[in-house]
């Protein structure tokens, strides 16, 4: 695949830069700088400083201006940065003045998360996702990808550069050749998930999904519930695919949860579009599980993020128990009281030591109570099928073998009541 960033084999030491013109958007340019931090530490990279200014006008060549910029490169040397990161979205051109000006490396907030997305996809589909992406982004800055070309042929000649222009459409009709390709393969893939949510919906268990804000505990969360091996990291944007794992439930009733991507603030809208089949798990699911970092300062704004991306989705409707996650590092439990106020009916919960995990577990069994029935049934030996889908599908609270019959007490999903109606004893309820 072509590669059209030109960038030092190594670059380890950034300067981050935010840009807002207004007085009282200071504060969230400050929350979204330090989300960056974040996002650029996750590739390794350390973070040396930051650069914060308000502007009144943005500058069309280089975003900020002749002054800014000159204190921007000076921060630049005296950090020995040898890369700088712009919350603020850049275009081609811009990117490329930059870079002429500094000297230095010089990316944007949704090449940084490309660039995570792209080494943290492991499924087909994530990857073809992330590399389609990668490739629409790209298709504008395929200019800088041969500059070398300006370089051969020597003395500037109007050959060479014919030449260089003649090999860039080349190079952009490849591009958007491989996009097309891409295209159609993810709507195989696609199509072949559709056919296995189909086969999944067959069997009789319930689903909910866990869905939140990235690095909130959704995958820890998913882990202690169902005692699988799920990667767990403290690193935004630690799982890019869905993982389904089934839980039982403290009644015994079987649930199927889905951890999700990870929402953050500024996503790059065609990685938003690109990750919605990795989402679909969330319109699909019954309810959602909505996790939150109880000790995040800015929770509330992302329990809105959250929200927001759910609504576009259509999901919004849904039933959802809003857990707050973490409350084990809140040292101040004053807070809580006013995140309560988001959803009265949230859980405060701690995956690391436990604390109120039952609460939840009791929420998630309520959820579902209205799709499982406990049956008392009288089972012939001879039908052990039955019994191998009670164990599959619903949950065996007592047995008793008698001499031609199994003798059961049993919660099972309402969907496969009609199978064991005719071993039903009188009183179920």
């Amino acid at each position: 695949m072509l590669d059209v960033r030109e960038r030092p084999e190594f670059v380890e030491r950034a300067l981050l830069v935010g840009i807002y013109r207004e007085l009282y958007e200071e504060p969230e340019a400050r929350s979204l700088l330090d989300e960056l931090g974040e996002l650029v530490t996750t590739l390794g990279i350390e973070v040396k400083g930051d650069f914060l200014s308000r502007v009144q006008k943005l500058n069309a060549r280089h975003l900020v201006g002749s002054g800014k910029l000159e204190d921007i490169i000076v921060q630049a040397e005296t950090l020995d940065a040898d890369c700088i990161v712009f919350d603020n979205e850049l275009s081609p051109a811009q990117q490329r003045n930059l870079e002429a000006a500094t000297k230095l490396c010089v990316v944007d907030r949704q090449e940084i998360i490309l660039d995570i997305f792209n080494r943290r996809a492991q499924t087909k589909e994530a990857q073809l996702q992330v590399s389609l992406a990668r490739m629409e982004w790209s298709l504008p800055r395929l200019k800088r990808a041969w500059t070398h070309l300006g370089r051969q042929g020597g003395g500037g000649s109007g050959a060479a550069r014919g030449e260089g222009e003649q090999q860039i459409e080349i190079d952009r009709r490849i591009v958007r050749k491989r996009i097309g390709q891409m295209r159609a393969e993810l709507a195989e893939v696609r199509k072949h998930r559709a056919t296995q949510r189909k086969t999944r919906a067959r069997i009789p268990i319930p689903n909910a999904a866990i869905v939140g804000y990235t690095n909130a505990g959704k995958s820890s969360l998913l882990r202690r519930l169902t005692h699988a091996d799920v990667l767990v990291a403290d690193k935004l944007f630690a799982t890019l695919d869905t993982t389904t794992r089934r839980v039982e439930l403290p009644n015994g009733n079987p649930l199927l949860l889905t951890d999700t991507v990870g929402f953050v603030r500024n996503l790059p809208h065609r990685l938003v579009e690109a990750f919605k089949a990795t989402l679909e798990e969330a319109v699909l699911s019954e309810f959602l599980i909505h996790v939150l970092d109880a000790g995040q300062p800015r929770a509330q704004e992302f329990y809105k993020t959250t929200m927001d991306v759910l609504k576009e989705l259509g999901a919004d409707q849904k039933r959802i128990i809003t857990v707050f996650n973490k409350v084990d590092t809140v040292e101040d439990r004053g807070i809580l009281p006013a995140l309560k106020a988001l959803d009265p009916e949230s859980v405060f919960i701690s995956v690391h030591t436990g604390e109120g995990l039952e609460d939840l577990q009791t929420k998630m069994q309520d959820m579902i109570a209205d799709r499982v029935i406990q049956m008392e049934l009288s089972i012939p030996h001879d039908r052990s099928d039955l019994i191998a889908v009670l164990h599959q599908h619903g949950h065996v609270l007592e047995s008793k073998y008698e001499y031609e019959t199994v003798e059961l007490i049993a919660s099972l999903p309402k969907r496969i009541e009609n199978q064991f109606s005719p071993f039903a004893k009188t009183g179920n309820q």
